[in-house]
């Protein structure tokens, strides 16, 4: 396997069209990172640059060390899949996962072994002499993936190859590439626009926006300490609330509710020059508990009134309003059967390691 670093690297189209802009990460070997963003952040782009598809316009790419700009993707030894799923329809089943071992010149004997061995992962083993036209998708794309999992690469690279699964077949796929990731202990780089399945799969994730690297880190990293507002909104279901509020001492922040303005402590200070001024305020919905009393010794408490009431299976949303701005609470079944309901006057209470603050004009953490 291989550790794979980017060095200032950029994809410029056209002379002027920036689709990636000064790229540096790196995937130490046998890690799973997933590349993190919405549509057209530049994810598809890095991960092109990364298999050889693309040409760097400036910058470096190195495996294990050595540069690989001016190498194929045959000479970087690497194993695709993508959406589409791209099998050979005159082929059987077989014959799609053995083709990269047969072209390469391997032995009757080896490929046989090794397309059984990769078959039995994806539980492929009954259907090795059908046609792609008689599988259904979720099939077809388990043999795309076996196609690519065959070849013992030194880089697995993975563009969004189960986004378009329903939510159940989305799921099972995504057991059995964690399974053999760690069977395997391959060095992964997995694109996705899908938060869900990068803190399924992934050890580390690489956030873009605007062809841009906004954060690398664990799940962990980018929750709780979000470098910017785009991580913090980005991640998270339902997302991060923003609310406006002022800097009033540089380790205290308010916001407006509906009894006036409230002080928040805050983790740790910000810098002098930001006292006095407007920021915006992050707290994850998940991390606001809600009670029919004040509770000071939970940290802050806001007075705030119930919107609308959400079931959630063990759990229901709250969307709370302070001042007219509103928020969104997750709270666990046992305090959503206590009788609250619509139009009733509650208590939020935030504990202070919570609280996010980010500069109202760069949208940076003051806090991270």
């Amino acid at each position: 396997m291989s550790k794979i670093e980017a060095k200032n690297v950029w994809k410029i189209y056209n002379g002027d069209v920036i689709a990636v802009e000064d790229l540096n990460f790196c995937c130490e070997d046998g890690e799973f990172m997933a590349i993190l963003g919405p549509s057209g952040c530049g994810k598809s782009s890095t991960l092109r640059m990364i298999a050889g598809l693309e040409e760097i316009t400036r910058g470096e790419l190195l495996f294990d060390e050595k540069v690989v700009n001016d190498l194929s993707p045959n000479e970087r030894n690497i194993a695709l899949a993508f959406e589409s799923y791209a099998l050979y329809p005159p082929l059987t089943v077989y014959g799609n996962i053995a083709f990269p071992l047969q072209a390469r010149g391997m032995k009757k004997g080896v490929v046989d072994k090794k397309v059984k061995q990769v078959a039995e992962w994806m539980d492929l083993t009954d259907l090795l002499d059908r046609k792609p036209a008689n599988l259904s998708g979720g099939q077809q794309q388990r043999v795309s993936l076996a196609r690519a999992l065959v070849r013992d690469p030194n880089l697995f690279l993975l563009d969004e190859p189960i986004s378009h699964m329903d939510q159940r077949v989305r799921s099972v796929l995504r057991a059995r590439i964690k399974r053999i990731h760690e069977d395997l202990g391959a060095t992964t780089i997995y694109v996705t626009h899908d938060q869900e399945e990068a803190i399924a799969l992934a050890d580390k994730v690489l956030v873009m926006n605007l062809g841009v690297v906004n954060q690398v880190g664990t799940i962990d990293e980018l929750f709780n300490h979000p470098v910017n507002k785009f991580v913090a909104g980005f991640l998270g279901e339902p997302a991060m609330n923003f609310i406006n509020g002022k800097i009033e001492k540089p380790q205290e922040v308010s916001i407006s509710t509906k009894e006036g303005r409230s002080v928040l402590p805050l983790r740790k200070k910000v810098a002098e020059s930001h006292v006095g001024s407007n920021v915006t305020v992050g707290i994850r919905p998940e991390k606001i508990t809600v009670s029919q009393e004040k509770r000071e010794q939970e940290g802050t408490s806001v007075p705030a009134k119930i919107e609308i009431i959400e079931p959630l299976g063990e759990k229901k949303i709250l969307t709370v309003k302070l001042d007219g701005e509103e928020l969104k609470a997750v709270v666990p079944w046992e305090v959503a059967k206590l009788d609250i309901k619509p139009e009733q006057n509650v208590w939020l209470n935030f504990k202070q390691e919570d609280i996010n603050v980010f500069d109202y004009e760069t949208e940076n953490s003051l806090l991270d």
